[in-house]
């Protein structure tokens, strides 16, 4: 084999040179993430169809919960928090919702099928998926479609093709996901839950240093968990943030949001601080609070969430000790993070 000669005056195209390495390494992360989710959905696919005809088969009520709850809790004990007993039953509608294996796509990912399991129709439904295929929808556009209605918006509009345009307007696709920002690839591989999985460098800088900022305060902040776990309902949640006050004798719950506070927002913290209050409070507690940091550079927001009806306590307790939204304002400051 000759030896391979470059010239002496050729001149590397810096940009070039890098837009190649990266990628090699977008195209590699798309296949493992493709491999990964494939026979994540197929083995899902494949337990829910088991149980669903060991369900029919022995269809006597009782029998059936025991049956689901001694698998829940061994395949727990072997294989980690993905298989709880929600979970499982999750796994029994996917096998009901698309009982033929050869109609699931390798492209739509388990997060995917459970939005699309949400949808009543049929053909609203199998629109959805096909179109999630054809443009390659993130599972944030396709939230968005479904809670928009785009289906039924599409059918009755006479300007079809703006209809479908809008969507790259209000959440454009990404040009890739990486494999560990997905919480179920990552119950699913029996990886260790890790705040840097779930956050970009920008995100993760902020909480970064509002973690910080809170212990550093001296108002008896301790540190409780970052991207803290929940599942309510049969959704699965993750929260910032999760302090202690050993002052207050209370939970500080924090999120954080890059892009414009909503309504929705408000109401999801309002359900974790609600949760935490039924849940996680111990005997002597105060009712927990949360904090919403929007983080928009033009206009830092911070909103205070706490139970119904404890305006008085919020007044009389934990102002004290909380700091002020004008010092979270200050700490929320993009422009000390935009280097990073």
């Amino acid at each position: 084999m000759s030896d391979i000669i470059i010239p002496q005056d050729t001149v590397v195209d810096e940009n070039k040179f890098y837009e190649n390495l990266r990628s090699y390494i977008v195209t590699a992360q798309k296949k493992i993430y493709a491999a990964v989710n494939s026979a994540m959905v197929t083995a899902y696919w494949q337990i829910g169809r088991d149980i669903h005809i060991a369900c029919v088969e022995n269809d006597r009520a009782p029998y059936g919960k025991q049956l689901l709850k001694n698998a829940s809790l061994k395949l727990t004990a072997e294989f980690g928090k993905g298989f709880d007993e929600t979970n499982l039953r999750k796994m029994r509608q996917f096998y009901r919702t698309f009982p033929v294996i050869e109609d699931l796509k390798p492209e739509v990912s388990w997060s995917h099928y459970r939005l699309l399991m949400r949808v009543p129709d049929d053909k609203a439904r199998g629109f959805y998926l096909e179109e999630t295929v054809k443009s390659a929808w993130s599972v944030r556009q396709l939230q968005r479609q479904i809670n928009t209605m785009y289906y039924q918006r599409l059918l009755s509009s006479r300007d079809k093709e703006s209809v479908a345009a809008e969507i790259e307007k209000s959440a454009p696709k990404p040009e890739y996901t990486k494999i560990v920002h997905d919480p179920y690839v990552l119950e699913f591989l029996e990886l260790e839950d890790n705040e840097h999985y779930y956050e970009g460098d920008l995100e993760q800088a902020i909480i970064d240093h509002l973690q910080k900022f809170f212990l550093e305060m001296g108002r008896g902040f301790t540190f409780v968990g970052r991207q803290v776990h929940l599942v309510i309902g049969k959704k699965h949640y993750h929260i910032d943030l999760v302090l202690y006050n050993i002052l207050l004798r209370c939970y500080v719950l924090i999120d954080l949001k890059i892009d414009e506070l909503t309504h929705e927002d408000i109401g999801q913290m309002q359900m974790y601080v609600n949760y935490y209050t039924r849940e996680r409070m111990n005997p002597g507690d105060i009712p927990p609070i949360g904090i919403l940091l929007c983080a928009e550079k033009d206009d830092a927001v911070v909103q205070y969430t706490l139970p119904e009806d404890n305006q008085q306590i919020f007044a009389a307790k934990y102002m004290p000790y909380l700091p002020t939204k004008e010092e979270l304002k200050r700490e929320l400051n993009l422009e000390d993070f935009e280097q990073k």
